[in-house]
């Protein structure tokens, strides 16, 4: 289904072939609308298509719907949601929700249905038990059903289902397991805008995970910046469970800042060569388009040999060639690349009490250095 929402989608955040990036819509602005539809069909027998809903900064966007059903006492409403040119797993997820009106007094009451997952551990903004729908969706939701409730003059007690279809499958490729959230997808979002290519999505991953962490009572995380380098933990710490482990990327500012205001006794750092080597500079944005290794830096690392060296590893194409060429001369680089990085992540730590380690590791996950 093509969806055209108009120049809402417009974004200034980015651009791709120089043109901009459009933004899209998250999980819960979706539900919200959808929830909206099934209810006013549900009290008045139509549904309004597109229908729009208020988001927090004030703007007002029109969805499409994309299915729908009224029955005796029940309403339901798909939404197909686009995250604009965010490479986000649930784009073009079909969003649904089915209400029904509640006996009074109950109150509005939310539920996990098929694709949406269920809270079971502790540290998330929702309860373990309680449907993975965070609390600013809720709160959207909440707000149109008691306005269109007040509208028809009813007391706001309405049963809200929200599901995504194979959102138990699309979950697979999230953090949702890992952060204890069983049976489908989270339901997101703040503003109710996905910002393209942004890092605010990640690092509020990293963030709900230390939670999780924290809130089990664990004393030791670990922040990887790929498969690899986690794998390379593992191995060291077999007996640490999933929710140990940080899908850091290259947020090792993420993870670091939230770790100063929020510590655990114990923080394991393990990445790449290259990697590192920023974060041995002083980088806590350890992606390649905003950061960059510094050949001078790595060729400084090797004191009195820097000057043999000097040309072949100012030559050098990556960071990786530099620690070929400094092995091949039976030099260790990855040991005060390591320990540099140590010193990074200690500086950004502050006086927290969160004792700090490196672990660097070569492509194959084998770890080449380690400090602290």
């Amino acid at each position: 289904m093509s969806i055209d929402l108009g120049q809402r989608r417009t974004s200034t955040s980015g651009t791709r072939d120089g043109a901009p990036l459009r933004r899209g819509w998250t999980t819960g602005a979706c539900a919200t609308a959808a929830t909206k539809a099934a209810l006013t069909a549900l009290l008045t027998g139509d549904f309004p298509d597109p229908v729009e809903i208020a988001l927090p900064k004030g703007e007002r966007p029109a969805f499409p719907l994309a299915r729908t059903d009224l029955s005796e006492g029940t309403a339901f409403a798909a939404i197909v949601k686009d995250a604009g040119d965010d490479p986000d797993v649930t784009h073009l997820a079909e969003i649904g929700a089915r209400v029904r009106l509640a006996p009074p007094g109950s109150g509005i009451c939310f539920r996990a249905g098929p694709g949406v997952g269920t809270v079971t551990r502790p540290g998330l903004p929702i309860p373990p038990g309680e449907p993975a729908i965070n609390p600013v969706p809720r709160a959207l939701m909440r707000a149109e059903v008691e306005a269109l409730c007040a509208a028809h003059g009813l007391s706001p007690d309405v049963e809200i289902t929200i599901e995504v279809r194979d959102g138990e499958r699309l979950a697979e490729k999230t953090w949702n397991g890992r952060l204890g959230i069983l049976g489908g997808l989270s339901i997101l979002g703040t503003t109710g805008i996905v910002h393209p290519f942004s890092c605010s999505a990640w690092i509020h991953s990293i963030h709900r995970g230390i939670d999780v962490a924290r809130a089990s009572g664990l004393a030791h995380v670990v922040g990887a910046t790929g498969s690899a380098s986690e794998d390379a933990a593992r191995r060291l710490y077999p007996t640490l469970p999933d929710i140990a482990y940080l899908d850091m990327g290259d947020f090792a500012g993420g993870v670091l800042k939230y770790l100063r205001r929020h510590p655990v006794p114990r923080l394991t750092l393990a990445g790449g060569f290259a990697k590192f080597t920023k974060l041995a500079q002083g980088s806590l944005d350890l992606h390649s388009g905003r950061s960059q290794v510094d050949f001078g830096f790595l060729l400084g690392l090797l004191g009195e040999r820097a000057g043999e060296m000097e040309t072949t590893v100012l030559r050098a194409n990556t960071a990786k060639e530099v620690l070929d060429l400094s092995a091949a001369q039976g030099l260790d680089l990855a040991t005060p690349v390591a320990r540099r990085a140590l010193a990074t992540a200690r500086e950004a730590l502050g006086d927290a009490p969160c004792r700090v380690e490196v672990l660097v590791t070569d492509r194959a996950g084998q770890v080449i250095a380690r400090a602290g």
